[in-house]
């Protein structure tokens, strides 16, 4: 055992990394994993039929392709509150919450009730100018400390539309991104998402890794938490650099938290640069805190992308941010058209949001998740597991990793093995995370307590069969 190199993080974030653990027995983690997969696959019978059958209409028997897994997921029947209930007919905890979008929770009451107003009264798509999207617009502007914003149908379409807005003011084409980010199926952010390591270089310089698929432009990768080869880039680049794109706080690989300083730093490079600096909220936004991880970090980007987490669920997003570059929309340097751009109904929902989402409100279920975390490190220290746990506003998550996770190199020496096991143990047990080992969970608003310390036991016995 020695001691943990675990440098300062922002102090927006949380991660507790112990200062001492002890390796895991690969072949205990094995033999856990074969019975527990038989065990899924004997309580899921239905969702085995059920991925049969949509696999002969729907690719993969999935609407979007990350919701597949083998040999097949599981197929939800219906959600309320917290719980969602599959088509066996179990009721499960719901962590993944749409990894944000139903940060109010399943079919909130305020939420149901303001859409229903709109199918009721008000109506579902006028595609002309509607004061239902003033007012979303300026309570937004307020809590987001914007000039002007845009609404848009997801974030895919919000990341697309701030990048051309950015290269729309300043004549410039190359974006930056971080390598391991992920931002929706715009071309050029399809670049070095999750490759392969054999593929991208050196950690401190990476190659770019272009699927074939994908028509990029010049897009520079760079690493996470790397001020020194980013100011390289920048430098030797920002004659033709438009825009770099981030999460504030990268939730594409688990949480990842910024060091301490580092995103002051990067406003100050782009303002050196002349670069325009595009926050991606999309995951972040609300969950991050009131006025998203920009407010609680204390970093005002040019540019800012939101999605998920302020729609209840239904699918609108936005991008918005300082007047310079909300002119380019103004004036018609950079046209955004869309025919459900913020139609009455998701506006609805919008406003319902935002009054949920009161300091009150947030500071609970924050409190819940950071006594969630505690708990959790109490049982890693208990067991002396080789993980630790990281935290912003409404997530959290464990990383099966004796050291802090700064950038996607780091990522990858996760320890897949037992973080699937980790998982699937929660899956067979009525708690359901993300499939892709590397999210996080979410407290709603309507999580409680008692919830959450589900998955704290569920956790507990888990490290008590790794330490049998």
């Amino acid at each position: 055992m020695s001691q943990v190199h675990n440098p300062k993080h922002d102090p927006a974030g949380y991660r507790v990394v112990p200062n001492t653990s002890r390796e895991l027995n690969q072949d205990r983690v094995k033999e856990l994993l074969a019975k527990e997969w038989e065990l899924f696959q004997k309580s899921t019978k239905l969702s085995g039929k059920e991925n049969v059958r949509a696999s002969k209409s729907l690719p993969m028997g999935v609407t979007s392709s990350f919701q597949h897994w083998d040999p097949y997921p599981i197929s939800v029947a219906s959600a309320k509150g917290a719980y969602v209930k599959d088509v066996d007919g179990r009721k499960l905890l719901d962590l993944s919450m749409g990894f944000g979008a139903m940060m109010v929770g399943h079919l909130h009451p305020g939420v149901v009730r303001a859409v229903k107003r709109a199918l009721n009264s008000v109506g579902t798509l006028f595609v002309t100018p509607s004061p239902t999207a003033t007012i979303a617009a300026e309570a937004f502007k307020k809590r987001f400390n914007l000039d002007m914003i845009r609404f848009t149908n997801s974030g895919t379409e919000s990341l697309m539309y701030a990048i051309r807005t950015a290269r729309a003011t300043n004549g410039k084409k190359a974006i930056i991104k971080l390598e391991g980010g992920y931002h929706g199926g715009y071309d050029p952010l399809q670049v070095s998402v999750k490759p392969k390591l054999e593929n991208i270089g050196d950690g401190n310089a990476p190659t770019p890794d272009i699927p074939p698929e994908v028509e990029a432009g010049e897009v520079f990768v760079v690493p996470y938490n790397n001020l020194e080869y980013l100011e390289k880039i920048m430098s030797e680049n920002s004659h033709k650099i438009s825009a770099f794109v981030l999460e504030p706080v990268m939730e594409n690989i688990s949480i990842v938290l910024p060091d301490e300083g580092y995103l002051h730093a990067v406003r100050a490079l782009c303002d050196k640069y002349d670069i325009c600096l595009i926050f991606d909220e999309v995951k972040t936004g609300l969950t991050a805190g009131e006025a998203g991880a920009a407010g609680r970090t204390g970093v005002e980007p040019d540019l800012i992308t939101l999605a998920k987490s302020i729609g209840g669920g239904l699918p609108v997003a936005a991008f918005g941010g300082k007047q310079k570059y909300m002119d380019a929309v103004v004036d018609g340097r950079m046209a955004h058209y869309g025919t459900y751009n913020g139609n009455p109904l998701v506006m609805a929902a919008v406003m319902a949001v935002e009054k949920l989402v009161t300091p009150k409100a947030m500071q609970k279920a924050e409190q819940i998740n950071v006594n969630t975390l505690n708990k959790i490190n109490a049982i890693i220290e208990e067991y002396e597991l080789p993980a630790h746990t990281i935290g912003l506003g409404l997530k959290g998550a464990i990383t099966w990793s004796k050291t802090p996770v700064r950038n996607y190199r780091d990522f990858k020496n996760v320890d897949f093995g037992i973080a699937e096991l980790s998982w699937l143990w929660g899956i067979n047990r009525g708690i359901i995370t993300p499939p892709g080992l590397d999210e996080q969970w979410l407290v709603s608003l309507m999580h409680t307590q008692k919830d959450m310390d589900k998955m704290v036991e569920h956790f507990r016995e888990l490290a008590k069969a790794l330490r049998a």
